[in-house]
């Protein structure tokens, strides 16, 4: 089941689900695309003919930012909200418990060796076959990397839209896996940011816990989250 924004077609499943359509992308023949969409990456889909190709060729997207969720909702649908960092969490915890390899990449080097770490100290099993933090002047050598490993589970931390195009151009060159965008979830496992607490994250108020955190987001937030809404309302197709 779908949900229809602004021309982009959502994935409209329970968390349950969500983390059962990943697993069975794992298993399929091909390297497959989940994208957790935001109200940052419409904007980028608008203005970026290239990143609208990759939003329509991905094989699942499921609703991120709770500015899709309020969007959906002023437009009439419903839908569970997917955190992103919560789905691949997920993902690696299976794929420990299925003993199949995977692979991180992104971020700063003491960031996702510490993330690293931690999810290896967190997860019983979890083979981390590869990973590399996020500073590299090609991607080919880490493709070639990827390859020889054959992880069937690969996170990529470059921010948007840099990992989405990274994993768009590896769909041509890897075996098959399934290849998650995670944004600046390594943060969060690293334990150099502090997620917010359970309470928030219930309420799907993380954005506004992070704002508070680090002032310095607000600007990326306002107007950008409000004029979102705006569009969505106003859309006529």
């Amino acid at each position: 089941m779908t949900v229809n924004l602004m021309g982009t077609e959502i994935n409209n499943y329970t968390f349950e689900e969500g983390v059962n359509k990943g697993l069975a992308l794992i298993f399929s023949d091909k390297v497959s695309q989940v994208i957790t969409i935001n109200p940052e990456m419409f904007k980028e889909k608008e203005q970026n003919p290239d990143f609208r190709k990759i939003i329509e060729e991905a094989e699942m997207i499921i609703p991120d930012g709770i500015g899709i969720k309020i969007a959906l909702k002023l437009k009439g649908q419903d839908c569970t909200r997917i955190p992103g960092i919560d789905f691949a969490k997920k993902l690696l915890e299976e794929c420990a418990a299925k003993n199949l390899p995977v692979a991180i990449i992104g971020s700063k080097e003491e960031i996702i060796t510490k993330a690293v770490e931690n999810l290896k100290n967190e997860i019983d099993g979890l083979n981390i076959a590869y990973f590399h933090n996020g500073y590299f002047n090609e991607n080919k050598t880490i493709y070639e990397d990827l390859k020889q490993v054959n992880a069937k589970l690969i996170l990529v931390a470059l921010g948007s839209p840099k990992q989405e195009f990274f994993i768009f151009n590896a769909k041509k060159i890897l075996p098959p896996c399934l290849m998650v965008g995670i944004g600046g979830s390594l943060d969060v496992w690293s334990g150099a940011v502090k997620r917010a607490p359970k309470i928030w994250q219930k309420f799907g108020l993380e954005w506004l816990y992070r704002t508070v955190s680090q002032p310095e987001r607000f600007k990326r937030i306002f107007p950008a989250l409000p004029l979102f809404l705006i569009k969505a309302i106003t859309y006529k197709g």
